[in-house]
C-alpha cells in the first residue's frame, strides 16, 4: 500500500496538490491528526483496492505534538507500507499575497499577533517536518500547470511515468498572457464573429461561431500547420523529459477564435493519446 503524508506551511499549496493527487488515483484524507494516521492505515490495508493508494494531510492546525507525528512516520517507514512525506512551502510574501487574495485567516494569526509573523511562525514550528520530507516543493513561482506536472513525476506511478500532460489555454491579448505558457499562437488574422450581431454575445464553443471561424479556408490551413507542429515538437518534450507543457491560443477578448481553435486542437491531441486539459481562461470575462 502506498501512503502520502501531505503537509507544509499554509498557504504552501496543499489543498492545490491534494486535489491534484486526488485525480492521480490517491484516496485523499484532509485535516488527519497524528494519532489517527496509524490506526487510518491498518484499516486501509486490510481493506479493498480502493485504499491502495491514500494521500493524508497533516499540517499545523492538527498538530497537538509534532513529535507525535515524526514517531509516526517513522513507525509507517519501518512497516511493509511505501510512506513517503511531501512538503509544501513558499516565500513569506508569497503566502502573505495568497492569503490577502483570499482573505483567509492564517491558522496562527490570532496567536502571532500578525499575518507576517504568524507565518514566520509557522516555518519556525513546521522546520522539524521538512527535515523528514522525501520531497520538497517550493510553489512560490509554480503555476498550477507546473504543480501537476511536479506532483506527475514524484507520484505519478508507473502508468504516468513520463507522461506528457498538454495543457491547452484559449486567453485574450488585452487581458493579458497567460504566465506560465510555454508556447503561444495568436489568432487574431482570423475573422472576428465578434463584429456580427448574432454571435457576438455568444463563445467559439457554439456551432455557429465555430462553423464561421472555420468556414474560412485560412482557418483550416492555420490549424493544419499547428497540428503538424505540435505532432512533430510534442515527443520532442517528452523526450526531454517534459511532464507539463502549455500551450496558449490568443485572439483579441478570448472569446471566439482562440476558443474555437483550443477547442479543436485538444480533439486533436486526444485522439494521439495524450493526456489533455482545455481551460478558456477570458471567455467570459467582459
Amino acid at each position: 500500500m502506498e501512503i502520502l503524508l501531505i503537509s507544509g506551511l499554509s498557504g504552501g499549496g496543499k489543498s492545490k496538490a491534494a486535489s491534484f493527487l486526488e485525480d492521480m488515483g490517491f484516496y485523499i484524507v484532509d485535516n488527519m491528526p497524528a494519532g489517527m494516521i496509524l490506526k487510518f492505515a491498518e484499516f486501509c490495508a486490510a481493506g479493498s483496492n480502493r485504499y491502495s493508494r491514500i494521500a493524508l494531510v497533516y499540517d499545523v492546525r492538527t498538530a497537538d505534538s509534532f513529535d507525535e507525528f515524526l514517531e509516526v512516520l517513522s513507525t509507517l517507514r519501518q512497516r511493509e507500507y511505501d510512506c513517503k512525506l511531501l512538503f509544501l512551502k513558499a516565500d513569506v510574501g508569497v503566502i502573505i499575497n495568497r492569503y490577502k487574495e483570499t482573505r483567509r485567516l492564517h491558522p496562527l494569526q490570532e496567536q502571532a499577533g500578525s499575518l507576517e509573523a504568524a507565518v514566520r511562525l509557522e516555518i519556525s514550528l513546521m522546520a522539524a517536518v521538512q527535515e523528514q520530507a522525501d520531497v520538497v516543493i517550493d510553489s512560490s513561482n509554480y503555476s498550477t500547470a507546473r504543480l501537476r506536472g511536479e506532483l506527475l513525476r514524484f507520484f505519478g506511478g508507473k502508468t504516468s511515468a513520463g507522461e506528457l500532460m498538454v495543457s491547452l489555454v484559449s486567453f485574450g491579448f488585452k487581458h493579458g498572457l497567460p504566465l506560465e505558457a510555454d508556447l503561444v499562437f495568436d489568432v487574431r488574422f482570423m475573422p472576428n464573429p465578434f463584429y456580427i450581431d448574432s454571435m457576438r454575445n455568444k463563445t467559439g464553443l457554439d456551432k455557429e461561431v465555430r462553423d464561421y471561424v472555420f468556414s474560412f479556408k485560412e482557418t483550416g490551413q492555420f490549424l493544419e500547420k499547428l497540428r503538424e507542429l505540435l505532432h512533430f515538437v510534442l515527443p520532442l518534450y517528452k523526450e526531454e523529459g517534459k511532464t507539463v507543457l502549455v500551450v496558449a491560443v490568443g485572439c483579441t477578448g478570448g472569446h471566439h477564435r482562440s476558443v474555437a481553435v483550443t477547442h479543436a486542437l485538444a480533439e486533436y491531441l486526444g485522439s494521439l493519446g495524450y493526456h489533455v486539459t482545455e481551460n478558456h481562461r477570458d471567455m467570459t470575462r467582459t
